[in-house]
């Protein structure tokens, strides 16, 4: 299987995998169905190319295909078959979807303790599979990267690069603002799969998201996992994702399904962990209390989520702009940064939406606005939060002003949705 990387988008990623070739540890990629690792895989062929490493070097196996599975039945053959193919220079060894060999943690151990000049790059669809067949047997061998959907900025490399760049400006003309803005509001309704975001075809891409849907559930949930009664996951999913932004109650959801407590909270670990949401838990600067409190719910990415409450009306005819805008911003930020996301809310129901807390203590409180502010104004919840936290910094999205003020000594930030990246880069 080749393709032409030539065109494809460089996910902000790679370098990051591509300083990992040079450590001799594995190097895992890991990400759920159609999120783009195969064609990272030929990204990274690409550059091993261009630095003069030869093609001859470079072996990739798509595991989805049989006769190349078949390869890996037997590591002794395997084995054999790598040391005939070693020559001049490290042989760089690709396999896609790994968790398709049997006893594969054991089986990949096995060559990696052998010290032979070559470098492995294993990719894996489901994060539970490769915890349970590759993760445990590789401690201290391996580093594990994840792959999420595009990004906006990734979105927006591949429609028009022009555009991209304008992101990072202060100023920008009036009709590149509104293509930004147009741009940004068909992202938040169909999310960031790559086959989803750059289809133009509104049915073809309704259908893409269908595909991903099915395979998730038929492969992973049923597949895998075997869950007994996928119609309630289902409809646990489909709870979840009309409460995005809102308290959770999981007592009163497991009531509602007929489930216990211990299912409901089986099902939430395995919807965070093949990363298709994630729980937000509140801000607090006691530990415990933080575990004893309802959590809110957002979706990793935003296509699937509509996909799950079948709604793909246009941003301002919905009547969850606010929560759909608000899981926009969870979404960018989790997918570029490992800042812990949190919200604060008081027993009198004052609220922020996030605050953000990064490796130093520093906190960041966010404020979303699915509206244009005509002026810088803040409502009395994040003047409250900033009186009492006094943070150096806090951040307004919304879809109107754009500027400056200052709160005491806080410096209160005015920015649009697709400015998010001056979020994850303070």
């Amino acid at each position: 299987m080749a393709q032409n990387v030539k065109n494809l988008v460089q996910r902000t990623i790679l370098p990051k995998v591509i300083k990992h070739l040079e450590a001799p540890e594995i190097t895992i990629i890991t990400g759920s169905r159609q999120v783009g690792k195969t064609t990272l895989l030929f990204q990274l062929k690409d550059y091993l190319l261009k630095k003069g490493v030869p093609e001859n070097n470079i072996l990739i196996f798509n595991l989805d295909i049989l006769s190349e599975l078949e390869l890996f039945t037997s590591q002794a053959n395997f084995i054999k078959f790598l040391k005939e193919r070693i020559g001049k220079g490290r042989l760089f060894v690709f396999v896609d979807e790994a968790q398709r060999v049997k006893n594969a943690g054991i089986f990949f151990k096995g060559i990696y303790d052998l010290n032979l000049p070559l470098k492995l790059v294993l990719t894996g669809s489901s994060s539970l599979e490769i915890r349970a067949k590759i993760h445990e047997s590789l401690t201290g061998r391996k580093r594990i990267f994840h792959l999420y959907p595009f990004s906006f900025q990734e979105y927006l490399s591949a429609k028009d690069k022009t555009l991209e760049k304008l992101i990072s400006k202060k100023e920008i003309s009036p009709y590149s603002q509104k293509l930004l803005q147009e741009n940004l509001l068909d992202f938040i309704i169909w999310g960031g799969y790559p086959r989803v975001a750059l289809e133009t075809n509104i049915e073809e891409k309704y259908q893409i998201l269908k595909e991903i849907h099915s395979s998730y559930f038929d492969k992973d949930i049923i597949g895998f996992l075997k869950i007994r009664e996928p119609i309630t996951f289902t409809k646990f999913l489909n709870l979840l994702a009309n409460q995005i932004g809102q308290l959770v109650n999981f007592y009163e959801l497991s009531n509602t399904l007929g489930i216990t407590y211990r299912t409901a909270e089986k099902y939430l670990n395995i919807l965070e962990k093949t990363f298709i949401l994630n729980r937000v838990t509140p801000f607090f600067k006691n530990y415990r209390k933080e575990l004893t409190k309802m959590p809110k719910i957002y979706f990793f990415d935003t296509g699937i989520r509509d996909f799950a409450i079948n709604s793909f009306k246009n941003f301002e005819e919905r009547t969850d702009k606010g929560q759909l805008l608000e899981n926009f911003i969870f979404s960018e930020i989790s997918k570029q940064t490992d800042i812990k996301i949190h919200f604060w809310r008081t027993k009198d129901k004052a609220e922020v939406d996030f605050v953000l807390i990064n490796h130093l203590g520093e906190i960041l409180p966010v404020e979303i606005k699915a509206t244009s502010l005509k002026t810088g104004e803040i409502s009395r919840s994040f003047r409250s939060f900033i009186e009492r936290y006094r943070p150096r910094q806090a951040i307004v999205v919304n879809f109107g002003f754009h500027g400056e003020m200052k709160l005491n000594k806080t410096q209160i930030v005015f920015i649009y949705p697709y400015e998010i990246e001056r979020i994850i880069n303070l």
